[in-house]
């Protein structure tokens, strides 16, 4: 049944930078957040993996309230990736990427062989498995970037929530996690910055201004000349990629006037 989230409202002191925000999400679709600084998407994404509590609206995994369940319940069905995670302590990447089989092992439980396993699997589809003994504090921007998706996927998720997840990737690492989102089989929710990274992933692109869903569709009748002019504010023109046919965006970077 995936994700689907009804209605969704956040007000703090006085602001509403979320506003009845509706989409729904079909298992293996993955959809794409997309829009200015500030637009609400952040702050939707942490409504889904519950580091934020809404004001209205609710959020539903596989026809259940979020909210009825436990925390571990809720970690068994959504994993996330933050905008800004917290690294602080020097884990070894075996042992960080191990912290995501923690809502389906008991207290004190060891990890099975099962477990070791999934995160073998999800740091070898990020390209990690090398660095399995080194300190996550050690690692690049990317490699730890890397690190992080790989802990999302070892808790074996329905829904995954990436909050701009291709941020320090090269340009390899970037479209090989653009590839792995496709073959997942999850409900991929995903901030994206880069438009035409948007265009190639996404099955529907969900476009954010001043809080509000402005658009909503597949991205070729979502991401026109029209819509970039009124939310982003910029001159581009729009050609097809001639082998997906997904839309490719131009940007006019010439001065404006």
């Amino acid at each position: 049944m995936g994700l689907e989230i009804k209605d969704l409202s956040v007000e703090i002191g006085g602001s509403q930078p979320l506003r009845r925000l509706s989409l729904t999400l079909e298992p293996g679709n993955i959809v794409g957040l997309v829009g200015p600084n500030g637009s609400g998407k952040s702050t939707a994404l942490r409504c889904v993996y519950r580091s934020l509590q809404p004001t209205g609206g609710a959020v539903h995994v596989d026809g259940i309230d979020i909210t009825t369940l436990t925390y571990r319940d809720s970690a068994r069905r959504v994993a996330a990736l933050p905008q800004d995670p917290v690294t602080d302590l020097d884990f070894t990447v075996a042992e960080a990427v191990a912290m995501g089989r923690t809502p389906h092992r008991g207290r004190g439980r060891p990890m099975t062989a099962r477990d070791r396993r999934i995160c073998v699997d999800s740091m070898r589809h990020m390209d990690v498995l090398h660095l399995a003994d080194r300190g996550i504090l050690s690692l690049s921007g990317g490699e730890r970037q890397r690190v992080l998706i790989a802990r999302a996927l070892a808790q074996t998720p329905r829904v995954l929530v990436l909050d701009e997840p291709t941020n320090h990737l090269d340009l390899h690492h970037r479209l090989a996690l653009l590839r792995l989102l496709r073959r997942t089989g999850l409900s991929v929710l995903v901030v994206l910055h880069d438009l035409n990274l948007a265009a190639a992933v996404c099955d529907t692109v969900a476009v954010m201004s001043d809080g509000l869903l402005v658009a909503a569709g597949t991205p070729s009748r979502v991401l026109t000349t029209s819509l970039l002019r009124d939310v982003f504010e910029v001159e581009a023109t729009i050609v097809r990629h001639p082998v997906t046919d997904v839309p490719q965006i131009l940007f006019d970077l010439s001065e404006e006037s």
